[in-house]
C-alpha cells in the first residue's frame, strides 16, 4: 500500500451502475422515515448549504457548495445522523411514555475513531441506555474526555480502529449488548445500515437547498458510510447527471483498493491525520454501493489535506483535515473538473477544540 508520500491516485470506476461482482445489499436512498423520526427530536436542526465563492476561483470552479455539519444536532459532526438516529428507531419501537427511560437497561457498544462514538453517546443518553466506546490507542486522550462527558464509558483497546472493532464487538457478544457499528460486514450489516440511512437527511437538505444540480459530487470516505448514503440518494435525486468522486487518504485506501481488486480488501498504510478517515478496512455495503453509484476514486496526501484545512479556515470553514477531505481533492486539480463545473462538497465536522 502507498505510504504517506506517494502519489496521488485516481481510479476510474469499472463497476459503476451495476456493483461488485458477487452482488449484494446496497444502501437505502429514501430519506423520508429519517425525516419523520428526526422531527421528534428537539436537537434537530437543519445545517446550513453555504457557498464558498473565493474556494471555487482557487479551484478554478464555477460554484462550489459546502453542506456545513458542524452544528448539526449539538454535536459538532454529520455523525450525529447515524448512530443518534438508529438508537432514536430503538427507542421508537419500544412505544414509551418517557423517552427518556425508554432504554433503559440497554447497552450500546461500539469502535470509533471520532464522532460516531460521540453519536452513540449522545443517543443512548438522550434514551436513558449505556453506552460503552472502544477507542484505539491513537485515539487522542481530549476526545475519550468529550465521551465521558456524554455519560459513556471508554475502553482502549488495540492501535488502530480495526483492534477497537474487534474488542467491542467480542464484549458486546460475551455480554449481550448491542453492537451499533458505522460499518458493516459478512453478518453484520442491519445496525451498520440503520446508521447509513441516518446520513440520508443531510442528502436531502442539501438537495433542497442548492439552487440547481450540481455537476459533480466530492465525498470523502472512511469506512464509506457518508459517501455511499449521499450517493445512493443523489442517484435517486439526479440520476447519472452528477459526476462522484470519493476521496480516501493515501495511507487508508480502503475504498479505492477494494475496487482496484474487485471484491472487499484489507489496506495497510501508517497513521494519517485524517483521523477519523484512517480506517483499513470498507464497509462491505458502504463499497457495494459505492461501486455502483460513484465515477471516480481518489486518494490525497497528507500534505493535501493539512494545507486545505489552512486555507478552508482562512475562509472561515474552520475544520479538521478529515472535514476537508473532499475540499482538498478539488484543490488539487482533479481532471475532468472544469470552469463550469457546479460543485457540491460536505464539511463533515467542526475543529477539534470546537
Amino acid at each position: 500500500m502507498p505510504d504517506d508520500h506517494s502519489p496521488r491516485n485516481v481510479l476510474t470506476n469499472p463497476f459503476r451502475g451495476t456493483g461488485l461482482p458477487q452482488g449484494g445489499l446496497f444502501p437505502s436512498h429514501d430519506a423520508t422515515a429519517v425525516a419523520k423520526l428526526l422531527a421528534l427530536c428537539p436537537a434537530h436542526g437543519e445545517t446550513p448549504l453555504t457557498p464558498a465563492p473565493a474556494i471555487a476561483a482557487r479551484a478554478g470552479v464555477a460554484s462550489l457548495w459546502i453542506k456545513d455539519e458542524r452544528t448539526r444536532m449539538g454535536l459538532g459532526s454529520f455523525k450525529a445522523l447515524g448512530a443518534a438516529y438508529c438508537i432514536a428507531h430503538d427507542a421508537a419501537a419500544t412505544q414509551p411514555s418517557d423517552w427518556s427511560t425508554a432504554l433503559t437497561g440497554r447497552t450500546y457498544a461500539t469502535a470509533s475513531a471520532g464522532n460516531h462514538g460521540m453519536s452513540v453517546a449522545a443517543g443512548a443518553r438522550i434514551f436513558g441506555a449505556r453506552a460503552v466506546i472502544y477507542l484505539a490507542n491513537t485515539v487522542p486522550e481530549p476526545f475519550a474526555d468529550r465521551l465521558r462527558a456524554q455519560n459513556a464509558e471508554v475502553v482502549r483497546a488495540g492501535d488502530d480502529y480495526e483492534a477497537s472493532m474487534v474488542a467491542a464487538a467480542n464484549d458486546a457478544a460475551a455480554n449481550g449488548w448491542s453492537l451499533l457499528s458505522d460499518s458493516t460486514w459478512d453478518g453484520t450489516t442491519a445496525p451498520g445500515m440503520r446508521v447509513m440511512e441516518g446520513y440520508l437527511q443531510m442528502a436531502a437538505e442539501a438537495a433542497a437547498q442548492i439552487p440547481s444540480p450540481p455537476t459533480h459530487i466530492l465525498l470523502q470516505a472512511g469506512v464509506g458510510g457518508l459517501a455511499a448514503a449521499v450517493a445512493a440518494f443523489a442517484r435517486a435525486q439526479w440520476g447519472d447527471t452528477p459526476e462522484i468522486i470519493v476521496v480516501e487518504p493515501v495511507a487508508a485506501p480502503a475504498l479505492i483498493e477494494s475496487i482496484r481488486a474487485g471484491k472487499l480488501v484489507d489496506t495497510t498504510g501508517p497513521v494519517s491525520d485524517m483521523g477519523r478517515l484512517d480506517c483499513k478496512t470498507a464497509s462491505l455495503v458502504a463499497l457495494n454501493g459505492l461501486a455502483r453509484d460513484a465515477d471516480r476514486f481518489v486518494t490525497i496526501t497528507e500534505e493535501d489535506a493539512a494545507t486545505a484545512t489552512q486555507t478552508l479556515a482562512a475562509a472561515g470553514f474552520d475544520s479538521t483535515p478529515s472535514g476537508v477531505a473532499a475540499i482538498a481533492a478539488l484543490l488539487t486539480d482533479l481532471d475532468g473538473i472544469g470552469p463550469d463545473a457546479n460543485v457540491l462538497t460536505f464539511l463533515s465536522e467542526g475543529p477539534e477544540d470546537g
